[in-house]
Order: structure tokens, then sequence, then C-alpha cells
């Protein structure tokens, strides 16, 4: 789209509130351990160190309202740990000449390099860079500049005792995220009621599967209820699939095709009351509207036979075992199907042990092509720009404007240039209704730090309504805590808006001049989901062709894998679509009509790995004769047209069609041997792939290779 309409729909999507609020007891209990720690540090110490104080409390409040299922606890002690040692190093640079501007450039590239952790990381990481550029300007000496970063400290402590002592709602980030899977799940059987190729939303799959991820402390405190039923969740997913399809599942029309529908809207309404069940954490209330007999294919009316009757008796189990999950809310209820033996649960390391984990994902950024790198690169030259810059002007708050283009820039460009805009207005309010009341009140020391704590209250209550409602109550909370120091109120507030302009100026013009468009990167995240929903495919079929000797714990990895390349495919999509470039221009080789049936074909192609996972034999099955070789056949086609889809190159499944068009010719007629024989699902699932491969071959073939590949 062109740059107008860019601006002006970021822009109005920064400016438009939502009517969410953060939980009122969370928001107060952050306020609480703010005023906790300001308060007598202020009686004790002063105005200096008690702003270093507040300072320290606030931001370590804010890392525990990040999206994040560690410990609140463990994330406001990090949080008040890293502002400690930000605001120490900072006050013993400040008094070196040019060694501040230095040692803010580096902070701010690491703090940018720390999104390749994730948004918590980046975030927090960014509030340290802003504390840092407020706090040394209240002068000190360098043997207080340790009890100042020792304050900042405390504050993150307190942060995380007043979250241990005062627990509000522990589990509820958790179940709502198991939750929504459930509801996901319901809404998806609806769809194949009227859709039997309707798709799955896979973020609620990849969200439990983070949130599922527990500390020690935390795997000794689970509900009882929530054990076991992320897995079921992962494999009614299958199991609904294949009981809509036509291929593999109930007939394309007929009494068949009615009954499937019966079962499907009964299992949808089973899956709402799992839902809600587990969101409230209370026993499932069956609903009165469901037939008693609806999930178990039996009773009077037509029946479902062969691999569809299979679908319908495993998804009745897959949902009475969830039902008895949270039913007996027992230690002993450990219900979750597990056909990949010894795959354990999942494991969140400490915060301390992370650390050289996170070490390596950073560093394996740590190049030039990288979003995240370039990310770094740029908020480095723009914080440090922006402090230089304001310091020739002689302004004495010069702080606010690199201050502003740190907490503005984002990796994308709809998120930087939407909290750019709400950054202005939420500044612009915020300092002029706070000037305001310090103009005509003329509070004290004591009245203006209560005043900053009910704006503290404020931001942490609106921190889901929108960043320009929480920037006006951060804004203030700044007035009043640096208004314990002396100045003029009318002066200093005119300097903080002139110079969020010009912070955040800077910062929108960088981007612009030195974008990372994730539109140039729509084919690379293509073939990462072609690469990853090959190698699924190929674990499902290699299990239909050595039941006994395969790894099942390779299927779900491989699934894992593909489902997390189809999200950032799409995320990346979703924000190309905000960006005011063309997308031919970007991406010369691809149109977006190319890509968008590419997309589906890859989509199919995942899509037939799905339908037979809801059939895997045990190992004691017969093996599918030549299912083994074709799977190896198919992993290695699939890899070698990724590779082509980044060089530019033509895709060429001719291999691949051979060896299936053999290994087919060889079953077909052989009868199956029993009611354990998948050899039907088998050569059906791979039909759907080799249609999804030629739609592929065909959706890419007139593309526009770029000169010099």
């Amino acid at each position: 789209m062109p740059w107008s309409a860019a601006l002006r729909d970021t822009a109005r999507s920064g400016l438009t509130p939502d009517r969410a609020l953060t939980d009122p007891r969370r928001a107060a209990r952050g306020a609480l351990a703010v005023a906790l720690v300001v308060f007598p540090v202020l009686v004790l110490a002063g105005p200096k160190p008690a702003t270093s104080a507040a300072m320290g409390a606030f931001i370590a409040g804010t890392a525990t309202f990040q999206r994040s299922f560690r410990p609140r606890a463990s994330l406001g002690a990090a949080a008040g740990l890293g502002l400690g040692i930000s605001t120490f190093l900072g006050y013993a640079a400040v008094g070196v000449p040019l060694a501040f501007p230095v040692l803010l450039a580096v902070w701010s590239f690491g703090a940018g390099m720390l999104w390749a952790v994730g948004p918590t990381g980046g975030v927090v990481a960014a509030t340290t860079v802003s504390v840092m550029l407020v706090v040394v300007q209240l002068p000190v000496s360098l043997a207080t500049a340790l009890g100042h970063a020792a304050l900042c400290a405390l504050g993150g402590a307190v942060q995380a005792l007043v979250v241990l002592v005062w627990p509000v709602d522990r589990w509820e980030a958790q179940r709502d995220a198991l939750a929504d899977t459930y509801a996901e799940l319901a809404d998806y059987a609806r769809r194949l009621r009227q859709d039997p190729f309707a798709h799955l939303d896979p973020e609620p799959f990849i969200t439990a599967r983070s949130a599922s991820a527990l500390t020690p402390w935390q795997r000794r405190h689970r509900p009882p209820g929530m054990r076991g039923l992320r897995g079921i969740a992962e494999h009614i997913r299958p199991a609904l699939a294949a009981l809509a399809d036509p291929g593999v599942g109930a007939p394309a029309e007929g009494p068949g095709r009615d009954r499937a529908r019966e079962i499907l809207a009964a299992a949808a309404e089973s899956l709402d009351a799992l839902a809600r069940a587990v969101r409230a954490g209370e026993a499932v209330r069956a609903p009165k509207s469901t037939p008693a007999l609806a999930l178990t294919d039996s009773g009077e009316g037509p029946r479902l036979t062969g691999a569809a009757r299979r679908s319908a008796r495993r998804l009745a189990s897959l949902l009475i075992k969830a039902t008895d999950a949270l039913d007996r809310q027992d230690s002993s209820t450990v219900t979750e199907p597990d056909p990949w033996p010894g795959s354990g649960g999942l494991r969140r390391p400490s915060l301390l042990r992370v650390v050289p984990g996170a070490l390596q994902v950073v560093r394996r950024q740590l190049r030039p092509r990288s979003a995240v790198f370039q990310h770094a690169v740029r908020m480095s030259a723009v914080v440090t720009l922006s402090y230089l810059a304001s310091r020739p002007l002689g302004l004495h708050h010069g702080y606010w404007a690199p201050l502003t283009a740190a907490m503005v820039m984002r990796p994308d460009f709809a998120q930087t240039f939407s909290r750019g805009v709400a950054r202005l207005a939420g500044t612009v309010a915020g300092v002029a209704v706070t000037t305001t009341v310090v103009q005509l009140a003329d509070p004290g020391v004591m009245v203006s730090t209560a005043l900053a704590v009910v704006c503290i209250f404020g931001a942490y209550l609106t921190l889901r309504t929108g960043y320009a409602v929480t920037t006006a109550c951060v804004s203030a909370y700044v007035v009043f805590l640096l208004g314990l120091q002396a100045g003029d109120p009318l002066e200093t507030a005119l300097e903080r808006v002139l110079l969020t302009l010009m912070g955040g100026a800077v910062a929108l013009g960088a981007y612009a001049l030195f974008p990372t468009w994730q539109t140039a990167r729509l084919a690379e995240r293509l073939a990462e989901w072609l690469a990853g929903a090959g190698r699924y495919t190929a674990e499902v079929m290699g299990v239909f062709g050595d039941p006994a000797g395969r790894d099942r714990r390779a299927v779900r990895d491989a699934l894992l894998d593909s489902r997390e390349a189809r999200s950032e495919l799409l995320q990346a999509i979703e924000r190309a679509d905000a960006e005011p470039v063309r997308h031919a221009d970007q991406v010369p080789e691809f149109s977006r009509k190319q890509l968008d049936r590419a997309r589906t074909a890859v989509g199919l192609l995942g899509r037939s790995a799905v339908l037979m996972e809801a059939h895997l034999p045990d190992g004691e099955s017969p093996p599918v004769q030549g299912a083994a070789e074709f799977a190896d056949e198919l992993r290695y086609a699939t890899a070698i047209a990724a590779a082509a889809l980044l060089i530019g190159e033509p895709l060429d499944f001719s291999g691949l069609r051979e060896a299936h068009t053999r290994w087919d010719a060889a079953l077909a007629g052989r009868p199956e041997s029993g009611p354990d024989d998948r050899t039907a699902v088998a050569r059906a699932g791979a039909t759907l792939m080799m249609r999804a491969v030629a739609d592929l071959e065909k959706a890419v073939r007139s593309r526009r290779v770029p000169s010099g590949t």
C-alpha cells in the first residue's frame, strides 16, 4: 500500500483504545509494591534516591504484566536486577567524556538483540535503556551510584515479594491458553460440518505448548486438573479432521456424512464445555442438548464404517479422557494419550539456566540479513544519535528524545509507527494534564509522590487498553516523580513535548531510511514452512512403513516445527500487508496470487499428514509395504524444493511422482489383511500429498526468476 495509507492505518491503530482493562487486583498489587518502596526511601533518603527506587519498582512491575508463562515473581526480580546493572553502569560512565554515548550505543544494541529471545525480553531490555537515560540525570558521585543501582534492584525485589505474598490468579494465563485451544477445536469441529477441508488456527496450540512448559516450582504446584489436557487436545485435532475428510473419513454425501455431522456437532458442544471448565477450574458440565450416544456412533440410525468409524471412536475416547481428567481433579489423573513413549513433560528452565540458551539464540541472529540484528543496529544508532542531538540544545531534560526512541522502536513497521503516534499523543496528553495540576495545585513532595503512585496504578490498569492511554499515565507518573526535583514545571512540560516529537521523528525516520520489510522475507518463510511440512509428512508416512522401529517423538517434533513455520509465515504476511511497499517490488519472483496459491498447496501437504496421524498404527501392526521408502523420497524432494524456492529455481517433483506411481501400483492389487491394516489410509494420504506438490509446482511455475540466480 502507499505510504499515505500505511501511515494513516498505523496511526489509527495506535490511537484506537480497547475497552479491556487489566485485572484491578493485579494493578493494585503492582502500585502497592511501588508505594512500599518509594515512600520509605523518600522519608529516609530524600527525593533523588526515591526516584531511582520508584523507577526500578515501576519497570519491574511492568515486567510482571508481560505475556509470559514464567512465575511473575521471577520476572520482577530479574527485571530489577537488570535495571540495577544498567543504572550503575550509566552512573559510572556519565562522568567520563564520551563514555556514556558509547555505553548507550552498546547497551541499546544488546537490548535490540534480545528480541531474538522473545517480545518479553525485548520489551524489558528496552525499559532498562529508558531507566538508564532517566536516572543518570540525577547528579551523584560514583560512590553513591552503587546505592542508586541497589535501590533500582530493590524495587524489583519488592515487586517479587509482593507477588509471592499476594498471589492473583496464579494459573490464569495457563488456563486461558489451554481453554483457548479447546475453544478453537470446538470452532474447528463446527467448521468441518460445513467444510470438510476447513483450516485450523495453529496459534492457540503454539501458545498452549509454551504455557505447558513449567519450572520445577510450577510443576509441584500445578492444579491436578490441568495435567495431560494439552496432549489430549493435540490428538483431538487429527481425529476431527480425519472423521470429516471425504477421502479417509465419512463419505462425501449420504447417511454417513449426516452421521459424521451429528458427531462433529456433539464434539463441538463437548469441547466448548471442556473449554469453560478449564478456564474456570471446575468440573465439566455436560451440555444437555448433546445426545448421550452421539459421540459413540451407536444406537439407531446409520453407522460409520472403516477408517471413519475408527476416527469417531478415537474422538469419543479422547473426549471422555479429557472429561475424566477435569472431573476427578486428583494427582493421579495423568490421562495424556502418549503414542510417543518417553517424551516426558515440557520443562521450563530457571532464569539462570536459560541464559546460556538465550545467548545461543542471540548469537545465531548476529548476521546482517537477520531482522533482529538490523533492528538492534537501528535502535542503537537512533537512541545514541537522539541523545547526542539533544545535548547541543541545552535542554535540561534532553534524555526524553532517546527515551522516546527506545520505547517506540520495534522490529516491524506496523508496531513502530503505531506506537510512535500513540507515544506522541499519550505524552502530550499526560504532560499537559499533569503540568496543569502542578501549576494550579502546587502539590508538595509527599502529595506528588502519592499522585505518581496513582498514575502507576492507572498505567498498570490500562496496559491492555492501548499504548496511547498507558503512555499518558506513564508520562504523568514521570512528571510527578521528577517534579520532586527543582525546576519550572511549565518549561519542563514544553521541553518534554518537544523532545518527544524529536525522538519519535528520528525513530520513524530511521525506520523509513533503514527498514526491515517483512514483505522481502515472505519467500524465505514459505520455504521454511515447505521444509517443515515435508518433514512432518515424511515422519508420519515412515511410521506406516515401520510401526515398530520408528521413533514416534519425531512425528511430534516435526509437527511442532511445521506449525511454528506456518505461524511465522502468517505473521509475516499480516505485517507485510501493513507495509508501505508494493509486494512485487520487494518479492519480484512472486506475485501475491502465486504466494497465496503456494500457501494453499503447502497447507494441503500438511493436512494429508494430519489425516494420516489420526490412524497411526501401533507398534504391533503390520507395516505398509513400501511406505518407508516413499517417506524417504518425500523428505528429500520437499527439502530440495524448499531450497529451490529460496534461490529462485523451478520446482521439480518428477522423481517423487515416479516413486509414487511405482508404489501405488504395487499396492493396488493388495487386499487389506485385517482391521489394523492401514494400507488404504496410506494410499489416500499419499494421493493428497501428490496433489499438493502438483499444486505447488503450478503455483510457482510462472514466477519471475531474479537476475543473477
